[in-house]
């Protein structure tokens, strides 16, 4: 543990800072309806499924108001019925023990809700669906800008092996990457004493995790292959996300999907494309396959889908890429080096080392990550200081390696 020299009166700098706010503008909405929100997906899977229910909500700015007051099963055409349980603020859970989708097998969703109101969804077959032939790479260029410019990346494809008379697939994924922070923290200073020691547990390495939010879809039409080939997953902007500098990993599931759940998809992402300029395509009806039963004009949002599903895991390593020659992706973090020379005025009260922890830390929102030395001693030269997400990775991602992760080589 390293002394440092008795704190004295802390210098108070002043930081100016100008602010510009502006009001947002948000219409209100007449005629509003308040919608029941459905989305659930049941495949053949082992694993407990999740139903999500929820109502429509006026302002953007708004949460969403979960539907947690109802009763939910799920039922088959031999006559099965599967309950599922009420996990509170609008989730609904499958047992996994009672309930698993069978290939061939056709599932009736049914919502009853604490008002009396009942639901079902349209028969939904679940139809089997080709395994993943590859997962694969290649450096490629997305148009960007309206098309002005382009950017350097990597596209992520898929190769299908051949359906049983597929014709319409969607695709989602799950992306998982472990990175490192620009600055762990390894010292911690104690404020009571002046004193600086060296931390038993560095948070500089960590994993991150985001599921894709866009629609995948495609469809077969007659007279083509009905094998997929190069199928785009998704595009990594090398020199814009630190997906790709230590290890990277992306689990693609595939699905085999009905005529009517395709339109559904395909009405979305048009929807969704429009884009928000008062003079874009207006957005027409997204028909939902669930419907009240007592009410069959009130309209339903969302989707029960049903479909067996295929996986394929595709790990990315940081040197596969690095001889691709792609953009480099630097951390917009930085650091700061200071002593209390750096903020001592003449003829002033002597500033110290808990004045420059204090103006930073406590004053500020940085974090002291570790001290710098002079050459051959112990006597404290510098304090490093940086932003908490720049120093301790758990605050953007988390400590504990997933359970399907192998680190490569």
């Amino acid at each position: 543990m390293l002394k440092l020299r008795p704190n004295s009166i802390f210098i108070l700098i002043a930081v100016f800072a100008l602010c510009t706010c502006i009001d947002p503008y948000s219409p209100k909405l007449a005629g509003y309806d308040s919608l029941l929100v459905v989305d659930g997906l049941i495949t053949d899977v082992n694993s407990s499924y999740i139903i999500k229910l929820s109502r429509t909500f006026q302002d953007q700015n708004s949460i969403p108001d979960a539907v947690s007051d109802a009763t939910l099963f799920i039922s088959d055409d031999t006559g099965n019925r599967s309950n599922l349980k009420n996990k509170g603020n609008g989730i609904y859970k499958t047992d996994s023990l009672e309930f698993k989708g069978t290939i061939g097998r056709t599932y009736i969703l049914h919502i009853l809700t604490h008002g009396g109101e009942e639901f079902e969804s349209d028969p939904c077959l679940m139809q089997s669906v080709p395994d993943i032939d590859s997962v694969y790479f290649e450096k490629d260029q997305k148009m960007i800008n309206n098309g002005t410019q382009t950017q350097d990346g990597l596209s992520i494809y898929l190769d299908s092996k051949e359906g049983d008379n597929n014709q319409y697939y969607r695709w989602a994924y799950n992306e998982t990457w472990k990175f490192r922070v620009p600055y762990p923290k390894r010292y911690d200073f104690i404020p009571a004493d002046s004193s600086v020691v060296l931390l038993t547990s560095i948070k500089d390495l960590c994993w991150k995790s985001r599921k894709s939010d866009e629609i995948l879809i495609h469809s077969v039409y007659a007279g083509e292959a009905t094998r997929i080939q190069k199928e785009p997953v998704c595009f990594i902007a090398t020199g814009l996300s630190d997906r790709l500098q230590q290890q990277y990993s992306i689990i693609v599931s595939q699905y085999s999907i009905s005529k009517k759940e395709y339109d559904f998809w395909n009405n979305l992402k048009q929807v969704n494309e429009s884009g928000g300029d008062i003079f874009a395509k207006q957005p027409f009806s997204v028909i939902s396959n669930i419907h009240n039963i007592n009410n069959p004009k009130e309209k339903v949002l969302g989707y029960f889908q049903v479909s067996a599903v295929k996986q394929k895991i595709k790990f990315i390593r940081f040197s596969d890429i690095a001889k691709l020659n792609l953009p480099y992706y630097y951390s917009p973090c930085t650091a700061i080096e200071k002593s209390p020379g750096d903020f001592q005025v003449p003829n002033g009260p002597v500033v110290t080392w808990y004045d420059v922890y204090s103006f930073f830390c406590i004053t500020s929102t940085y974090t002291f990550v570790e001290p710098i030395f002079y050459p051959g001693t112990n006597q404290l030269a510098k304090m490093v200081f940086t932003m908490p997400e720049c120093a301790n990775c758990e605050l953007t991602g988390t400590w504990k390696k997933p359970d399907f992760w192998v680190d490569l080589n």
